[in-house]
């Protein structure tokens, strides 16, 4: 678990969304520390993308306030963009570009000068074992290397966070612990890691998790803790036994 010495990375305090009389999220209260994994659940409804959204600096809060890497999330949300990295399932990569272009295409977004990108496209490729495959379009990459891409894209400027939206759907379970690996290493060297999954066993790699319900914080802690609180032996049943009474069927 990451040291409480430093400040933390990520603030909210009763963060609220609504749409109307419709509220997304409501009075959301957490920290997460540098270097912590913190992982994001909820049923569809529950919330998590409306919260993912805000603190992202895409969606603008209606009451509540919120500091991302030191910044507040109503005013200075063009830099909280310049210090977060993002990986979605549904869309990270051009599949019309080489491997060698993604790094260089979002060096260039993140705004990476000419000569760091150069070094850090070479530093990937390497580290990713993808030398040979530097001029293969995306497309033709097998997912799980597309999955493992993505992420070293997603914090090629060294971000303070990167939110991860179901990183590992779609992939097969060895590829999986091969890409919490790279999240592990990142964390290692102080990324924070915010991240959203489906599979309950993911959660289990987590310094902590928490768990929303119709748009609230149901519950916050590390797993070992939320199992001991409920009684039960795995997460998948911690998270069922809270989300199995939720109102909300999409988000």
């Amino acid at each position: 678990m990451p040291s409480s010495a430093t400040p933390p990375v990520i603030t909210t305090d009763k963060l609220t969304k609504r749409f109307g009389h419709f509220v997304a999220a409501s009075e959301l209260t957490f920290q997460v520390a540098k270097g912590e994994i913190f992982g994001f659940l909820g049923a569809n409804g529950a919330g998590k993308t409306t919260a993912m959204r805000m603190l992202c600096g895409l969606l603008k809060p209606s009451s509540g306030k919120a500091t991302i890497a030191g910044f507040d999330v109503y005013t200075q949300t063009e830099k909280i963009k310049r210090r977060i990295g993002y990986m979605s399932q549904k869309f990270s990569l051009y599949d019309n570009l080489t491997v060698s272009e993604n790094i260089r295409f979002y060096g260039g977004i993140y705004g990476m000068n000419t000569a760091a990108i150069r070094t850090k496209t070479a530093e990937l490729l390497e580290e990713l074992q993808l030398e040979k495959e530097a001029k293969t379009l995306v497309s033709d990459l097998p997912l799980g290397w597309k999955q493992k891409l993505a992420f070293s894209v997603s914090i090629v400027h060294n971000p303070d966070i990167v939110f991860l939206d179901e990183p590992t759907g779609g992939v097969d379970p060895v590829t999986r612990r091969q890409f919490w690996d790279l999240i592990y290493h990142a964390a290692d060297r102080g990324v924070t890691i915010f991240v959203t999954t489906h599979y309950m066993d993911e959660a289990e790699y987590c310094n902590r998790v928490s768990i929303m319900v119709d748009g609230v914080i149901a519950a916050l802690d590390s797993p070992t803790r939320l199992k001991q609180q409920f009684g039960l032996d795995n997460m998948e049943d911690v998270f069922y036994e809270l989300a199995r009474n939720a109102k909300r069927k999409a988000d």
